[in-house]
């Protein structure tokens, strides 16, 4: 099992920045990517940037230039900072992690934590 806490979502104006948190723990090997993704109300869950574990990223469209993933791999942590945010962002944004675990593959998600950009 893998467990993910995600944490720094809260309310931001329109042009402020948020740094997010995703803590992973339990029985892995290995974490071959970890990544962000969100979900808007009466949106489908789309994905915002992912990294690998040698530093590979991957980012939308409509957040490049914006957003920034980065890992810890030795806290087994990925973190988003979003600068520049628009109302737009606002969304639920989940954190995801693919790692190898004693039982194979594993995917796994958090909780989810809330962005909220408004005047």
């Amino acid at each position: 099992q893998v467990q993910l806490v995600e944490s720094g979502g809260g309310l931001v104006q329109p042009g402020g920045s948020l740094r997010l948190s995703c803590a992973a723990s339990g029985n892995m090997f290995t974490i071959y990517v970890m990544g962000w993704y969100r979900q808007a109300p009466g949106k489908q869950r789309e994905l915002v940037a992912d990294i690998t574990s040698r530093g590979d990223t991957n980012y939308a469209d409509s957040v490049k230039g914006r957003f920034t993933i980065s890992r810890d791999n030795a806290k087994n942590t990925v973190y988003l900072q979003m600068d520049s945010l628009k109302p737009e962002d606002t969304a639920i944004y989940y954190c995801k992690t693919h790692s190898m675990t004693r039982q194979g593959n594993v995917i796994s998600w958090g909780q989810g934590t809330q962005v909220t950009v408004s005047s």
